[in-house]
């Protein structure tokens, strides 16, 4: 046992052959290194013929399928349960286990338990997967993750097994009740259904069970671990307030326009309760879990239009889910807000937001805007060949752009006949999505030299 913990923590040992490499890896480029590694070894598990049912599998989908459960995305260039053997599965399913709660966490958690305490680099890289929040006792919080991620997924495994044991035989119905609760838990929309989880659109258990899953995957771990305070009668922290009452009402808003929108359409043939249901499933579902229990094609055009404005947000900081995260987009909010009411000090719950915060928000979001704008030019470019007849050429690559940058997986069906540039652009996103486009800008900078001031001039914006 002691050998397995010693390798599992490979990353917090010391050898002096590469002493000069650590040196050179800030907690940036730590974490983007941590999933590179994860994406490879997962590629290499799953080109083994072993892995496909047709015994082979071409080098570009296993990256892509490597990537996508790493990154916790969801998209597919091939059949999950059709397509892969139960090895190929589990391959996938470990992928997202750890791609999900991020190799470094399980890493330093292993370390900890041997050395009963973590060191400064190893809090460093911690806190910097966490979204960068300092923590005062980041043990006791590694502790709190592993224990409380694997609960939510066993309870949600077993309930699942059992609503699906009516339906498969007792193994198979184990095995897809845990493929699901991990699945949803660390945001990932993958599936072995070929229709996600259409045939159960109306299923009470299996929607209620996946979105709770969601919601605690997706808040982010530190706001879990506060929520605490709540028995304690105390005071929630003001990030905690702020991705609670965030996530709330993007998810009621996003309940009530897709009821609204979809009344009469795809939602057209249930019940009011079916319908209440699916809304908001798929109002969960959007920000970045990617499962789908309607038909995405016959969704109106209003309605893409809002799911991707909910895949932009995405989850919350510290949390198995990408996107812009919900605080960036309170605070951008609010920065609006306070220059609409000619306001100096942007306010948030009767507190001063920093300018740093502001500024990473901004930076954030534009850096986001720019990636999405210059993959969908790339991929209008490269996939001209199979989409020059379809009308709707321009939602389907914008769709599939925002939902891999958001590592969502909800897709209009263009994913499995992209080309070969096309895969690797969404490769690329989903990988940045995942580790965040600040820690890979971060990671690949160099050395800052000091910084000085220049003249500054005025000019007209507006």
């Amino acid at each position: 046992m002691n050998d397995l913990l010693k390798f599992m923590s490979l990353w917090s040992i010391k050898f002096p052959i590469n002493s000069n490499i650590k040196k050179s890896l800030n907690p940036a480029k730590t974490l983007a290194l941590s999933f590179f590694i994860l994406i490879c070894l997962g590629t290499v598990l799953l080109i083994l013929p072993s892995s496909a049912k047709s015994g082979k599998i071409p080098f570009l989908d296993a990256l892509f399928t490597a990537t996508s459960a790493s990154c916790v995305t969801g998209l597919v260039v091939v059949d999950t349960g059709t397509y892969w053997t139960m090895w190929g599965q589990f391959v996938i399913l470990f992928c997202i286990q750890i791609g999900g709660l991020g190799i470094m966490t399980f890493s330093s958690f292993f370390a900890y338990i041997l050395a009963k305490r973590l060191s400064i680099r190893s809090r460093d890289i911690l806190e910097q997967s966490m979204g960068g929040q300092r923590f005062e006792n980041p043990g006791r919080l590694l502790l709190a993750i592993i224990f409380f991620s694997f609960c939510a997924e066993i309870i949600g495994g077993v309930i699942l097994s059992i609503r699906f044991w009516g339906d498969y035989p007792l193994r198979q119905a184990f095995f897809l009740g845990f493929f699901h609760s991990i699945s949803a838990f660390c945001n990932a929309g993958f599936s072995p259904f070929s229709n996600s989880l259409v045939n159960y659109q109306t299923d009470l258990v299996v929607n209620l069970t996946i979105m709770v899953l969601i919601v605690l995957g997706g808040i982010g771990f530190w706001v879990l671990f506060d929520l605490k305070n709540i028995f304690k009668k105390k005071r929630l922290v003001l990030h905690s307030r702020i991705v609670l009452m965030t996530s709330a009402l993007l998810i009621l808003t996003g309940f009530f326009l897709f009821l609204l929108l979809e009344w009469n359409n795809s939602l057209a043939d249930m019940s009011p309760g079916d319908k209440v249901i699916s809304s908001f499933f798929q109002s969960v579902t959007a920000r970045t879990a990617g499962f789908n229990s309607v038909n995405f094609d016959h969704l109106t055009n209003s309605t893409i239009l809002f799911l991707m404005l909910l895949m932009f947000i995405g989850a919350s900081p510290g949390s198995c889910g990408g996107g812009i995260k919900t605080t960036t987009f309170a605070a951008m909010t609010a920065f609006i807000i306070s220059k609409i009411r000619d306001r100096q000090q942007v306010c948030v719950f009767n507190r001063g937001v920093p300018e740093s915060v502001i500024s990473k928000s901004i930076g954030i979001t534009f850096s986001v805007l720019f990636l999405v704008f210059t993959s969908c030019l790339i991929l209008l470019k490269s996939e001209q060949t199979f989409l020059f007849l379809q009308t709707d050429a321009i939602k389907k690559i914008v769709f599939e752009v925002v939902s891999a940058i958001g590592t969502v997986g909800l897709s209009l069906g263009i994913t499995p006949e992209m080309s070969q540039i096309g895969k690797v652009v969404v490769i690329l996103l989903m990988y940045i999505g995942r580790i965040g486009p600040l820690t890979l800008a971060v990671a690949l900078a160099q050395s800052c030299t000091k910084e000085y001031r220049v003249a500054e001039e005025n000019f007209w914006v507006g």
